[in-house]
């Protein structure tokens, strides 16, 4: 089957293409929102999008239209029937236009997982869609993962937006997700959901995290310095312990990250972003700055995370300071190189 997926923004599609690929239903994602205002939220959304479809491989087509001046022209008179008469019935109309024209066997849309969208209708209207293009609609009830989906995309580090899309559903947020909570179909319930991911500081037997330590820092005498004085904040996946970060006190303003490792086998999930982001949060109420010593190798990272301030290099660092030798693929370590990052911002 060849499947156009309308896709609404990247959290909303997780569960949805994961519940489609077990199916081994390969979507090929297609953004066309011209109701999501303003044009950074737009772009945020859009953005993230197409870096996860990136990450898992996935195809994604990108209709680029920020619709501001139509989207004010077509619901000026009829704000209460907006996502009825104007929203849901132009994108989904745009769907299957494409699919039509672009050989698609189906569609379907993410707008099937919220549970806070107006379910019943998008789905009478895919099926409206469906007769009228001649391309079959199909319907999966995607809301069942809601809560499944929403975890996932937070781990993932996913953008997280706060309202519906246009303008006049970020005013009416607050009202929208407290006092007027969506009617559910007979069967659902809202469950309480296990946090996978838990960061939390460890107060007793550091040591016992030596051994991964060691694998970002290759001198337990180094470690167990640090560690003596040290705050160790342990991140675990589904209560596995998963990455481990040490931080010391330099002043009053100031502290430094001396060491922060995530297992082999949770690389390139997100986890030292997320673990970094928990720090900066942690220390901020204290501190003005953090920062961290690094060789050549680790710098192009740590300056995505916001340690952008050059601050100083110490020459020959790992070869004064450890007994072997430091490789890291064909890279000597040599020199340590500080950055900084303000906490304040």
């Amino acid at each position: 089957m060849k499947l156009l997926l309308h896709t609404c923004c990247a959290p909303c599609s997780v569960y949805c293409i994961d519940t489609l690929r077990k199916e081994g239903i390969e979507p090929t994602l297609y953004w066309y929102n011209p109701n999501i205002h303003p044009y950074k939220e737009y772009e945020a959304r859009r953005n993230c999008l197409i870096e996860y479809a990136k990450s898992i491989n996935i195809e994604c087509i990108v209709e680029d239209e920020y619709g501001l001046d139509e989207f004010c022209k077509n619901v000026s008179n009829k704000l209460e029937t907006r996502c009825v008469d104007y929203c849901y019935s132009v994108r989904l109309k745009k769907t299957f236009e494409y699919a039509k024209q672009n050989g698609y066997d189906a569609v379907s849309t993410t707008l099937l997982y919220s549970i806070y969208q107006k379910h019943d209708f998008i789905k009478h209207y895919c099926e409206k869609l469906s007769k009228e293009y001649g391309i079959e609609f199909l319907y999966r009830d995607f809301r069942y993962g809601f809560w499944e989906g929403h975890e996932k995309a937070k781990e993932l580090g996913l953008y997280m937006q706060k309202y519906c899309g246009c303008v006049f559903s970020e005013q009416s947020i607050k009202i929208t997700h407290t006092n007027d909570k969506p009617l559910l179909p007979d069967g659902f319930e809202f469950l309480p959901v296990k946090r996978s991911i838990v960061i939390k500081k460890e107060k007793e037997n550091k040591e016992q995290y030596m051994d991964l330590l060691l694998e970002a820092d290759p001198s337990k005498k180094m470690i167990k310095k640090y560690l003596s004085n040290g705050d160790v904040f342990v991140l675990t996946y589904k209560d596995e312990v998963a990455s481990i970060a040490v931080v010391t006190k330099v002043d009053d303003e100031t502290v430094e990250l001396k060491n922060i490792v995530t297992k082999e086998e949770y690389r390139g999930k997100g986890y030292g972003q997320k673990m970094i982001k928990y720090l900066a949060d942690n220390y901020k109420q204290k501190y003005k700055k953090m920062l961290v010593g690094t060789s050549e190798n680790n710098i192009p990272f740590l300056v995505k995370q916001g340690f952008d301030k050059y601050e100083k290099t110490i020459k020959n660092y790992f070869i004064d300071n450890y007994d072997k030798e430091i490789i890291d693929g064909d890279l000597l370590f040599t020199d340590m190189y500080y950055y900084s990052k303000e906490l304040k911002k």
